[in-house]
């Protein structure tokens, strides 16, 4: 299959580099999934209603204990904190989306490094990325385990939106199979850098530029009082209006990603977001969050049920996604 990505999007992020203006008028959904199989169709229609309005939202009662979540908050500052010769051991593989990269990754948005480093963990490619027992015992089976629930509640939000789309149910479950040599999801540890003394209250500056997520479902892992999050719904990007996501280490933000979009026939929209850089007040300090990015295995096939798009694999989309979003380690 040789169908290409419509590389338009990148064409898109490139007008999104301005300050732009803020507003806290849009609600920022906050949707319980307790008693899930009970609450199926009521919570459904929650998610659709937030997911096509805003294409972001936020995650109570997922099942993750906040004592799973802190653990491995810890080993990702744990992590980070290592010599950089020692991360440098591992460095991102691009292509497996796999390994630690440091201030590689320009959004077309802005044409600089997003300020922070990264830590990609993509099952099938981990051989020979893991930090060693000696440097930082029990890492691989905590986070291994960690990303299998991250699995867990992307794959119900994302049969919720199958039912709704005239799917069968486990259709999005079968294309994210955690055992084959095709999957390709990935759980992305990251750590923005504290904002210099010298650097501190001048505008203009992001953490990330904007940006729209490849994948089809991100789930988004923060701390309390470490915001800069920010979301501007809205494909024709008019007026640039910005809402702030308060952070919460008890909430999952999640947002729609452009594989959805595209296997949705639009119906679901993959909205730009970006993480401003701290106000005067605001913590400048290091910001730690934790991202699941749900994206379909290597040889899963992209179509929508209306057929809007001709039929791209996975893996195609996601390369040339990624090829326009990364330069070379120097």
């Amino acid at each position: 299959m040789t169908a290409s990505y419509d590389l338009s999007e990148v064409a898109r992020e490139q007008q999104m580099g301005g300050l732009g203006g803020e507003t806290d008028a849009r609600e920022i959904r906050v949707i319980d999934l307790g008693d899930f199989d009970a609450r199926r169709a009521e919570i459904t229609d929650q998610l659709w209603t937030a997911a096509t309005e805003i294409g972001f939202f936020q995650l109570s009662g997922h099942g993750i204990a906040q004592e799973t979540i802190d653990g491995v908050f810890a080993l990702t500052e744990r992590f980070f904190a290592l010599p950089e010769p020692v991360k440098g051991k591992y460095p991102l593989v691009k292509a497996d989306n796999a390994g630690w990269e440091s201030l590689s990754q320009v959004r077309p948005s802005i044409g600089v490094p997003d300020q922070k480093e990264s830590y990609q963990i993509t099952r099938p490619h981990m051989d020979g990325l893991w930090p060693s027992e000696a440097e930082l015992p029990g890492f691989a089976s905590v986070v291994l385990d960690f990303e299998r629930r991250c699995w867990t509640v992307a794959m119900r939000v994302l049969s919720c939106f199958a039912d709704r789309l005239g799917l069968p149910r486990d259709h999005f479950t079968v294309a994210h199979d955690p055992e084959s040599d095709q999957y390709q999801s990935t759980l992305r540890l990251l750590h923005y850098f504290a904002v210099p003394a010298e650097l501190r209250g001048v505008p203009g500056r992001w953490r990330a530029g904007a940006h729209t997520d490849f994948d089809c479902l991100t789930l988004l892992f923060q701390r309390d009082g470490q915001g800069g999050l920010q979301v501007c719904p809205g494909r024709e990007m008019q007026e640039q209006q910005w809402t702030s996501i308060a952070p919460s280490s008890s909430l999952i933000t999640c947002n729609i990603g452009d594989m959805l979009t595209r296997w949705s026939d639009d119906r679901l929209p993959s909205n730009f977001h970006r993480v401003r850089s701290p106000g005067p007040g605001e913590h400048q300090g290091d910001r730690y969050s934790i991202a699941y990015f749900a994206q379909a295995d290597r040889d899963a096939v992209i179509q929508g049920p209306g057929g809007t798009y001709p039929p791209v694999t996975a893996a195609e989309f996601l390369a040339q996604r990624v090829a326009a979003n990364y330069r070379p380690q120097q």
